[in-house]
């Protein structure tokens, strides 16, 4: 995590100087701890992720249900929650390739030739720019709002534990699966995505992560140029 984005926690005078007019200088990210992302202001943050359902094929019943249990989450969901949406590009190339692996070994011609069809198709939607959309949850602890209490990181985990379950609580009766994104890589993946749309697209983080440890160490020692 810190190899993705030096800034976080302890710097070095090195790092600092080598960061000095970088994007990392001014993100507003402290640090990543146990999945919580803390900020420079002393807020905390915790991502769910919402897996979507298809509300229009759902009977009529579902869907009273789950306009019901998701108006009841809102009435007992923090003030300051917000609900995020990332668009991205759908990558179909996994997709392709197993349709193309399949199809190989794929001895009746009709279906093969359906194979070939879904391909063509799958293709066709990717030229016409295809969106894949994830769905999250930002819940916050801000030491502002809770002057009373300890403002301990241990109090801040609590919160938001305690928030991150009454949502899953609430939108599983809604039939959605609520992802509790709380392993470091996967918060560090989340943030890069959003801070490096494009790139992200090409260039997986742990990667990027290794080139830029490397790059710190090596301007440590003194071998740029």
């Amino acid at each position: 995590m810190k190899g993705l984005f030096p800034l976080l926690g302890k710097k070095t005078d090195a790092q600092e100087e080598y960061y000095e007019n970088s994007t990392q200088k001014w993100l507003p990210l402290a640090d990543i701890k146990n999945g919580i992302i803390v900020l420079k202001d002393g807020r905390y943050i915790k991502l769910i992720e919402v897996l979507p359902v298809n509300f229009y094929l759902k009977s009529e019943v579902e869907q009273e249900n789950i306009i019901f249990y998701f108006a009841s989450y809102l009435k007992i969901a923090p003030d300051n929650m917000q609900i995020r949406v990332l668009s991205q590009r759908a990558d179909i190339e996994e997709y392709l390739e197993r349709l193309n692996r399949l199809s190989k070994n794929e001895q009746n011609e009709s279906c093969r030739s359906m194979m070939y069809d879904e391909m063509e198709f799958v293709k066709g939607l990717s030229d016409n720019t295809a969106v894949k959309k994830r769905f999250f949850i930002v819940l916050e602890y801000s030491v502002k709002a809770f002057s009373s209490r300890d403002s301990s990181f241990s109090e801040a985990v609590r919160f938001l534990s305690d928030e991150a379950y009454k949502a899953q609580r609430y939108l599983s009766q809604c039939g959605l699966e609520v992802l509790d994104i709380s392993d470091n890589e996967a918060v560090t993946d989340l943030l890069y995505t959003l801070i490096n749309k494009h790139t992200s697209k090409y260039v997986k983080p742990g990667s990027y992560a290794q080139s830029t440890h490397d790059e710190i160490h090596t301007y440590e020692r003194g071998e740029t140029e």
